[in-house]
């Protein structure tokens, strides 16, 4: 079930939190900047994750221990030569992470999931374009997936079943 909140995407209380990122990334823009400042040991271990997988657009990772709050991290584009830009994500790339994010979901029974507007927003992909395939993708799990539409620092969304 998909839900469009307006709220503080890092007051969620779902218990999985899902970013964008690149393939090494330094996690230094947007959510994923906040998510390393509360968070150290998720970039450190994002980097070593990086080194020895060598994923590619399309893959995820997911960060954290059962039962407590977990970090999906979906690559959703190659890197950039330089860090301080970010590449725009790949559609294809973009639509297999949802893919293997419902797979995930299921397989790890998570309980909710909260997630920004991703591929949409700073990369300029159309709105109705991501949400349609986060519908297609996303759409029959049976647990809340709330999609942070518009961000609202210090503000606590409404989370339908939570």
């Amino acid at each position: 079930m998909l839900y469009e909140v307006e709220g503080d995407l890092m007051l969620s209380r779902a218990q999985v939190l899902v970013q964008s990122v690149s393939v090494a990334d330094p996690m230094i823009r947007g959510l994923a900047r906040k998510l390393h400042n509360k968070f150290p040991a998720l970039v450190d271990d994002f980097a070593d994750w990086c080194e020895q997988e060598k994923p590619e657009p399309g893959m995820l990772w997911l960060w954290g221990e059962p039962g407590q709050l977990q970090i999906v991290n979906l690559i959703t584009h190659a890197a950039d030569t330089d860090p301080r830009r970010q590449r725009r994500p790949d559609k294809i790339a973009l639509n297999r992470c949802f893919r293997a994010l419902n797979r995930l979901a299921l397989d790890e029974r998570f309980k909710s999931m909260a997630m920004p507007t991703i591929g949409a927003g700073e990369y300029g992909f159309d709105w109705a374009e991501v949400r349609g395939m986060m519908d297609s993708q996303l759409g029959e799990l049976l647990i809340p997936v709330f999609i942070y539409v518009q961000e609202l620092d210090g503000q606590l969304a409404h989370e339908p079943g939570l």
